[in-house]
């Protein structure tokens, strides 16, 4: 069951597209599970925002692909619809030893047996567009395209030579969206402006819905999305064997740290955490009962002067910090913690301060999936593990760690490698307190053992904080 919306190409639509189709079919009444292909965080924020349930993400370079179909199958066996949004051109990916197009939206198609649409822009091309979607359609007859959504026509003129194109390829023009029917998602350096950020975004999502109502082929596309469905009941991956922990953990979640994949949230919950939700923004202090922090990626570049003018919440979380509690810090949470933030226009912003460097704002994107070796051992790694994570961020540090150095707490956490290069790139991360702070974003569903140890860290830290009352 369920179809992926790919793109020739990264701007072709996908997104704009997916949320329309989620849109209408939200306001029928379906239930829906969507998905993202690949490690992106805002666009799953916006599905989730239209269908009520929380978007998955889709990517066997961070997990696995046993992982991929269990989540796939999990999370779809109880509703109506599936819907995946690509990433990227249909057959971009990663190439390795097995597949020249590893964790591409063609590699997922495949992996799970779904029909793609394939979004085309037509803009700028017309009776041409038949040469490029027969190189898709017949680049790999295995991933199943069975139908186009043109995009970004600019007249019926224009359409009918489209129509023209197409025509010998014998593909189903599943939809057709005209330029003047353009509707912007608000964006910045990152992509898009998160959901929360948004305040008109309702009203966004009922004009891409009427949008979906008027331009897509519903009696051709309804044949895809309502195709039969595996009766077998799926279990958690976890099983009923692992250990539940007792555990109150403060997880920063505002509009400066909201990048969290909804599976790790959800794992945490399913080895008993108690998530408490906290605003680096607004609140004044973290609860006096938790046993560990997650800070997770965001745009605290944004919201510079408001954390720096939260002093309060500051001070008692560097306090909790150098007093040991186990904190796991993404990106943007590793920001927050360094000694300040110098944003876009040079303006520089104390935050807490419990790691040396300040982080500076560049125009240098840093993209990539990155392979870590780990060169310590604290509440969350042992030495010599491998781990699989995504860099995502315009950050760079004043200074970094330098390996080997006589300074420990200046010598580094981890050594980054490009998954595809297998280059290093940088040393992260600094051997303070019971930290675990880097630009990585992690997915926890290959990271079991992992997050054991730094739960086990929150159980000694909560075993220690009662034995002091």
């Amino acid at each position: 069951m369920g179809i992926i919306i790919a793109g020739e190409r990264s701007g072709v639509g996908k997104t704009t597209i997916t949320l329309a189709l989620l849109s209408w079919l939200t306001r029928l009444g379906k239930s829906i599970q969507s998905f993202k292909v690949g490690p992106d965080y805002i666009d799953p924020m916006f599905h989730t925002a239209i269908t009520g349930n929380g978007c998955r993400n889709l990517d066997p370079i961070l997990t696995s692909p046993d992982y991929v179909k269990w989540c796939f199958d999990y999370y779809t066996q109880d509703k109506d619809i599936a819907i995946v949004e690509g990433v990227m051109g249909l057959f971009d990916g990663v190439p390795n030893s097995q597949n020249a197009h590893y964790g591409s939206t063609a590699y997922i198609a495949k992996l799970l047996n779904l029909s793609v649409i394939l979004t085309l822009d037509c803009s700028k091309i017309s009776s041409s567009i038949s040469a490029i979607a027969s190189g898709y359609i017949n680049f790999d007859p295995e991933v199943k395209i069975v139908g186009v959504i043109l995009n970004k026509v600019a007249s019926e003129k224009h359409l009918s030579l489209l129509r023209i194109g197409l025509e010998k390829l014998n593909i189903p023009i599943m939809g057709v969206w005209f330029k003047h029917q353009k509707i912007e998602l608000p964006s910045r350096h990152l992509g898009l402006i998160p959901t929360e950020e948004v305040t008109q975004h309702q009203k966004i999502f009922q004009q891409l819905g009427e949008l979906a109502k008027q331009n897509i082929n519903w009696q051709l596309l309804n044949k895809y999305l309502y195709s039969e469905k595996s009766t077998k009941k799926v279990d958690y991956f976890l099983g009923n064997n692992y250990h539940k922990y007792p555990l109150k953990i403060a997880i920063a979640k505002d509009k400066s740290f909201n990048f969290y994949y909804q599976d790790n949230l959800d794992i945490l919950k399913y080895l008993g955490i108690e998530l408490i939700e906290v605003s680096p923004l607004g609140d004044k202090n973290l609860p006096s009962d938790i046993h560990g922090i997650y800070l997770g990626g965001g745009f605290p570049e944004i919201f510079a002067l408001q954390l720096s003018e939260n002093k309060s919440f500051q001070m008692n979380i560097k306090k909790k910090i150098e007093n040991g509690i186990p904190t796991y810090a993404e990106c943007g949470g590793m920001m927050y913690l360094s000694a300040g933030i110098e944003d876009f226009r040079g303006d520089k912003w104390e935050m807490v301060g419990v790691l040396p460097h300040f982080t500076v704002m560049s125009n240098k994107l840093t993209i990539g999936y990155r392979q870590v070796k780990t060169l310590i051992t604290n509440d969350f790694i042992n030495i010599n593990q491998t781990l699989m994570g995504h860099e995502f961020h315009r950050a760079v540090d004043s200074f970094q760690p330098i390996p080997y150095q006589i300074d420990k707490l200046s010598a580094p956490m981890l050594e980054f490698q490009d998954y595809y290069s297998q280059k290093i790139i940088s040393y992260q991360g600094w051997q303070r307190y019971n930290v675990f702070a880097s630009y990585l974003h992690l997915h926890f569903g290959k990271l079991i053992p992992q997050l054991e140890t730094f739960l086990q860290g929150c159980l000694s830290w909560r075993n220690r904080a009662k034995s002091k009352l």
